[in-house]
């Protein structure tokens, strides 16, 4: 039987650093963006909520993104 693989807390954290700072670059802010601390194992990244404008702009930006 293999081992139980367990997510390290700082690889969500980096994850949530990097999102974040990519997130940024595109003028784009997640305030309840952070590693979701009801499951630390699981390595969850909230999201958290967002107006609409934010979600449209990121929206956009995907798109943009994915024609380039």
């Amino acid at each position: 039987m293999a081992p139980k693989k367990t997510k390290d807390i700082r690889d969500t954290q980096t994850a949530v650093e990097t999102l974040r700072a990519a997130l940024n670059s595109a003028g784009i802010v997640f305030p309840s963006l952070r590693a979701d601390p009801a499951s630390p194992a699981l390595g969850l990244v909230e999201l958290g909520r967002v107006g609409a404008d934010v979600a449209v702009h990121l929206a956009r930006a995907l798109e943009k993104e994915h024609r380039e």
